[in-house]
């Protein structure tokens, strides 16, 4: 079956759920003809999602649905994903490629560190590592004292983590001198964006090699596609997954090569299938052919969220902008927090960032001058110590706008 054959089917399965039925209610399969028809629908977004709450996405009878996931819904209500049998089977599928591209073997002993529950990362772990044969260790989030003595005494190989509590970990194995104890050789790296210096730093106090894993909650979970040992890129699994890039601000899909939003519509998802998703995350297809030898197309690493922007006194500003920044000075370590205010009728920006030497004056003003040349304003400026700024088990949050 073609690819364009496997939208339509898609798009028909989709508008079985209540959701859809509402959402595409004045097209039909036959009005789609070609890819070009395909590409004039209307888009999905997470606020169709929330307001499809709790099951306004399901496409199937409830006798089939097996598993429901969930988003966290701190910023507003909760997205109830349905799965069937099969989904679940694919997920899992999906996932032991992911191993299986970044050379993790049924002899690897995999320690999973992601959250379970209705999150979907610890149980999507789980389920590819169960099914490449491999030693899963499912600790789950928190308890670092714990995590290290497991990985330790189980000889743990392989550690999945977020970026933040792979670099907890790392500091914390440093610092209590127990790296020759450490059987580490991988890391599966996902659920947030993270810069240069930040792997470099984790990749060389736990002597590994790093693999990017991505994936969302709406679309099966982590898993969709992960780095290779050439690790420029993320292979996507396209016999599940479709991806256009669009402008995030007029929606036209941008040519490969060109950074922009992806859009997702999935293939073979029967509980809730999602039709031209806009996920918010920033990347590009990389159309060249990889050396890995793996044939399945590639999108770039993940550089930010078009809703992670935020504007002060006319300056766009991401934080993949700040992460590539502060990837250039030497001595400025990869953690930092911005803190925006408004005092006294105008916008105030304050960058915290950790380095070696806490009063370093001259390092303080190299940052702040580069800051102004590269965002176009300038912040205040503060050094404090590495380990300072708070560490998360989950994800960091490195912008703060406290702008009423």
């Amino acid at each position: 079956m073609d690819k364009f054959q496997k939208l339509k089917n898609s798009f028909n399965n989709a508008k079985k759920s209540e959701f859809y039925q509402t959402h595409f209610s004045n097209i039909q399969n036959e009005d789609i003809k070609t890819m070009s028809d395909f590409e004039k629908l209307p888009f999905t977004d997470k606020n169709d999602l929330r307001n499809s709450y709790p099951l306004g996405l399901q496409a199937v009878p409830d006798n089939e649905i097996v598993r429901i996931h969930s988003s966290s819904g701190t910023t507003g209500m909760p997205i109830i994903i349905p799965y069937t049998k099969k989904d679940v089977a694919d997920w899992a599928l999906m996932f032991k490629r992911c191993y299986q591209t970044a050379k993790i073997t049924n002899l690897d002993r995999i320690q999973i560190t992601p959250g379970y529950g209705l999150w979907t990362a610890g149980i999507g772990f789980q389920a590819g590592c169960e099914l490449l044969g491999a030693m899963a260790i499912p600790t789950g989030p928190g308890n670092t004292e714990k995590q290290i003595q497991m990985m330790m005494d189980l000889k743990t190989t392989v550690i999945c983590a977020t970026s933040s509590y792979a670099l907890l970990l790392a500091e914390e194995i440093e610092k209590r001198g127990v790296r020759d104890k450490i059987h580490l050789t991988k890391g599966v790296i996902g659920s947030e964006r993270w810069g240069e210096k930040m792997r470099r730093r984790i990749a060389d106090e736990l002597n590994i090699k790093l693999y990017d894993i991505y994936g969302l909650t709406e679309i099966y979970g982590p898993g969709i596609a992960i780095s290779c040992e050439n690790q420029n890129a993320m292979h996507i699994w396209s016999d599940f997954i479709y991806c256009e890039i669009i402008d995030p601000k007029t929606g036209q899909i941008l040519p490969d090569g060109e950074i922009g939003e992806l859009v997702i519509t999935t293939l073979q998802k029967e509980g809730a299938p999602l039709i031209r998703y806009r996920t918010h995350d920033l990347t590009r297809i990389v159309a060249s052919e990889c050396e890995c030898g793996c044939n399945y197309p590639r999108i770039d690493t993940i550089f930010g969220r078009s809703d992670d922007m935020v504007k002060v006194r006319g300056a766009i500003i991401y934080p993949s902008n700040v992460d590539e920044l502060l990837s250039s000075i030497d001595g400025v370590s990869s953690e930092y927090q911005i803190i925006i205010e408004h005092e006294n009728g105008k916008d105030v920006l304050t960058l915290i960032f950790e380095t070696e030497t806490e009063e370093d004056y001259s390092l303080q003003e190299t940052v702040k001058n580069k800051f102004k040349a590269k965002i176009g304003i300038t912040p205040n400026v503060k050094a404090v110590k590495i380990g300072d700024l708070q560490r998360s088990e989950k994800k960091s949050k490195r912008i703060f706008d406290n702008r009423k």
